[in-house]
């Protein structure tokens, strides 16, 4: 046998091989979206009544007022989400209007002041919401309140963990805010 034989043979015995194996693995077909009889999309859907627990109800002005340990949250928040940057650490002002006197441009009332933290405002205040949970800008306002004597001695902070530029939260003295146009 020829040397040209030699090859000719194997590739020959492939090609036939290979016709016989492409012809011989023809694999059923399945189809994986098919609907079964008497059955539509809707039934096909399981659904239940069971959830995690009860809906948590929204928190409000009053969860969270004259709550110790919500003002003190508030204070720890205050400091970490830099606050302070434009409000002073005790809250005096700056390059933000103080929130320690008894002139407030939006507002003083615990809803006015959630509102400006969630909402932002026009030069100057970004907006917060979607950002911070609901509960933590409720701490917010509470520690807020607490910058202008608007609550107990006994819920006020006593004292703050780093260097004091003000007077404790529980020895200030009340004072009424007002509303007041823009500065």
């Amino acid at each position: 046998m020829s040397s040209r034989a030699r090859t000719a043979l194997p590739l020959a015995l492939a090609a036939l091989l290979g016709v016989a194996g492409v012809s011989a693995c023809d694999r059923e077909k399945r189809d994986f979206q098919t609907i079964p009889p008497g059955a539509s999309d809707e039934t096909l859907v399981r659904t239940s009544a069971l959830h995690a627990g009860p809906p948590v109800p929204e928190p409000t002005a009053g969860t969270y007022q004259d709550n110790a340990w919500a003002i003190g949250e508030g204070q720890r928040l205050y400091t970490q989400m830099n606050c302070a940057g434009c409000h002073s650490p005790g809250g005096g002002g700056g390059i933000g209007p103080a929130l320690t006197d008894d002139k407030w441009i939006y507002g003083a009332e615990p809803e006015q002041i959630y509102s400006t933290i969630v909402e932002g405002r026009p030069d100057g205040m970004p907006a917060f919401g979607g950002r911070i949970p609901s509960q933590q800008v409720w701490q917010l306002v509470s520690y807020i309140d607490s910058l202008g004597g608007q609550v107990p001695q006994d819920a006020a902070p006593s004292r703050n963990d780093d260097m004091s530029v003000s007077k404790p939260e529980n020895r200030i003295e009340y004072a009424r805010p007002h509303q007041t146009g823009h500065r």
